[in-house]
């Protein structure tokens, strides 16, 4: 099965994908690499299945209407689990329409 994963470089993104991959599942991850947390961390769990002949990585941000309309038009996912969001409770309070672009309006897309 051809799955996309939004958020697949994050902590639990990273974690179903890996899942996935070892189900023998085509993966296309998606992530926005934000700088919320250290992006190294996302580079580091990205390099578990970066390599994975199975996987594909596009960094791409879920507002971005036109470029997810072109992942599922290219890529034709037959399932999609959403792992996206943008991360942080006091965040939130501080600027809740980051939130709602990002959770919402991204999911969407």
């Amino acid at each position: 099965m051809k799955v996309l994963v939004t958020g697949s470089a994050g902590f639990i993104g990273s974690a179903v994908s890996i899942r996935l991959l070892e189900r023998g599942d085509k993966v296309i991850g998606i992530d926005n690499h934000n700088n919320y947390y250290d992006p190294k961390l996302k580079e580091s769990r990205l390099q578990r299945h970066n390599n994975h002949e199975n996987y594909t990585h596009l960094r791409i941000d879920l507002e971005n209407r036109s470029a997810m309309e072109e992942v599922f038009e290219k890529h034709k996912p037959q399932s999609v689990i959403n792992m996206a969001a943008q991360a942080g409770v006091r965040y939130s309070i501080e600027n809740p329409l980051t939130y709602i672009d990002s959770n919402i309006v991204g999911f969407a897309h």
